[in-house]
């Protein structure tokens, strides 16, 4: 399994439209592709100083699949016109991890 990580960052007066716009159009349209492998994407936040981070890990069978997603050039950031508008800065690049042990817990 492969997870992709990728961070951005918003001030605070634009971090709920930055959620907005993430969890009402980039994650439906990521999931509307239906990409063989895609498993599911984990959005986070935090305050960090004077601006807000946000991280996004999202989870693949394997690089062939995160290439189905991204194209040749894998690495490269998902960030939609919409999402660059409100983000200060962030990741030019995504980085993918192989996940050596992910284990569910029982309820």
């Amino acid at each position: 399994m492969i997870c992709r990580l990728w961070r951005g960052w918003t001030s605070p007066e634009n971090a709920a439209a930055y959620e907005r716009i993430v969890r009402g159009e980039v994650i439906p349209g990521i999931e509307a592709r239906r990409i063989p492998g895609f498993r599911h994407i984990d959005l986070m936040r935090r305050e960090v100083g004077d601006e807000i981070e946000f991280q996004t890990l999202m989870w693949f069978d394997s690089l062939d699949c995160v290439r189905a997603f991204m194209g040749e050039d894998y690495t490269a950031s998902h960030v939609p016109a919409a999402a660059r508008t409100v983000l200060s800065r962030f990741d030019e690049h995504a980085v993918h991890y192989e996940v050596l042990d992910r284990r569910e817990q029982p309820g």
